[in-house]
C-alpha cells in the first residue's frame, strides 16, 4: 500500500488566512478607507481642523470604551456609563463655587463610587452584571436629574473649558489625556499582575478563585475603573459643551462604548482584551458618524448603520472567543 499525502485545499488555507487577518486588522484597513474615502469626497476632511472636531467627539467614547473593555475582559458588562456622565456633569456646577480642581475632583470620586456600588452587587451579592448596572443606570440618571434640575446649567469657568476646548501644540488637550489612559490601560493590561488576573478571572472565574486569586477585589476595581473613566468623560463633555446637562449627557454612551470595545476585537466572552483595537473601534465609529453626517444620511439610518456594524463584528468575532 502506497501512502498519499493529502494537502489541504488551497482555497480554504486562503480562506483561513483572510478571516484571521480580517480579525486582528480589519477594523484599522477600515479606518483606512473611510479617511480615504471621505477625503477623496471632500478635500478638507483630511485638514487639522477636521482632525479637531473629530477628537472631540470621539474622546470621551474611547475613554469610556477603555472602561468598558475592562469590564467585558471579566465576562461582565457595564450599562452604568452613561448614567454616570450625567451625575458627574451634574455634580460640577454644584461645587463649583469651591473651586474648579474641587469640583472635578468630587466629580471623579462620584464616578468611583458608583462604580463601586456595582463592583459589590456584582462581585459580593452575585448579581448578574447586566442587571446590576441597568439599576445603576436608571437610578444614577434620575438622581443626576434631581441635582441638576430639569435644565441645563451653563458652566463658564475657564480651568473646566479648556479641558474641554483648548489645545497643546495644536492637538487637544482631551487627545493629551485620552493618550496617557491608552498608555497606562496597556501597561496594566500587558505588565501587570492585575492584568494577568483579570484575563485569568475572564476566561474561568470557577478557575481563578479555586487558584487563590482575588476575584472579588478584581471585579470591583474594574467596575471602579469604568465609573472613572465614565465621569472623566462626563468632565469633558461639560468643559467642551459649557453646561452641565444629565437629561441628555452620556445617552447612548453605553451602546456606542459596547461596540467599540467588540469592533476592536475585544469578545464579549471575555478572557481577552485589546487595548488598541478599542482605541481603533472608537475611531471607527466616530469615522462612519462623520461619513454618514458628511452626506447628509439622516441620523435613524446611522443607527442601523451601527447595529450592522455590531451584528458584522460579533459576528466576526466567533473564532477568536472560542473556548
Amino acid at each position: 500500500m502506497t501512502d498519499v499525502a493529502v494537502r489541504p485545499a488551497p482555497a480554504v488555507l486562503d480562506r483561513n488566512r483572510v478571516v484571521t487577518w480580517l480579525q486582528d486588522y480589519g477594523v484599522y484597513a477600515a479606518i483606512v478607507v473611510l479617511i480615504a474615502v471621505n477625503t477623496a469626497i471632500k478635500p478638507s476632511f483630511f485638514s487639522m481642523d477636521n482632525f479637531r472636531v473629530q477628537a472631540f467627539q470621539v474622546v470621551p467614547v474611547l475613554i469610556v470604551a477603555l472602561g468598558m473593555a475592562l469590564v467585558i475582559t471579566t465576562e461582565g458588562i457595564d450599562l452604568s456609563v452613561g448614567a454616570v456622565i450625567a451625575l458627574s456633569s451634574a455634580v460640577i456646577p454644584l461645587y463649583l463655587g469651591y473651586g474648579p480642581w474641587l469640583s472635578i475632583v468630587i466629580a471623579l470620586v462620584a464616578g468611583c463610587v458608583s462604580g463601586l456600588l456595582a463592583g459589590l452587587m456584582v462581585a459580593v451579592a452575585n448579581v448578574q452584571p447586566i442587571i446590576a448596572t441597568l439599576a445603576l443606570m436608571i437610578g444614577l440618571r434620575g438622581f443626576a436629574v434631581i441635582l441638576n434640575g430639569a435644565s441645563a446649567k451653563s458652566v463658564t469657568d475657564e480651568t473646566i473649558g479648556a479641558l474641554g476646548l483648548d489645545s497643546w501644540f495644536g492637538i487637544p488637550q482631551e487627545v493629551w489625556i485620552a493618550v496617557v489612559i491608552v498608555l497606562v490601560v496597556a501597561f496594566v493590561v500587558r505588565r501587570t499582575a492585575f492584568g494577568r488576573r483579570l484575563t485569568a478571572i475572564g476566561d474561568n472565574r470557577a478557575a481563578s478563585a479555586l487558584a487563590g486569586l482575588p476575584v472579588k477585589r478584581v471585579l470591583v476595581a474594574v467596575y471602579v475603573v469604568s465609573g472613572l473613566f465614565a465621569a472623566i468623560a462626563g468632565v469633558f463633555l461639560v468643559g467642551h459643551g459649557g453646561y452641565a446637562d444629565p437629561s441628555n449627557y452620556g445617552l447612548n454612551y453605553e451602546l456606542s462604548a459596547i461596540t467599540a470595545v467588540v469592533v476592536g476585537g475585544t469578545p464579549l466572552t471575555g478572557g481577552r482584551i485589546k487595548v488598541l483595537g478599542t482605541v481603533a473601534g472608537a475611531v471607527f465609529m466616530q469615522l462612519v458618524a462623520a461619513t454618514l453626517i458628511q452626506n447628509n444620511v439622516k441620523n435613524s439610518y446611522s443607527q442601523m448603520v451601527e447595529a450592522v456594524i455590531i451584528i458584522g463584528a460579533v459576528y466576526a468575532a466567533r473564532g477568536r472567543s472560542g473556548r
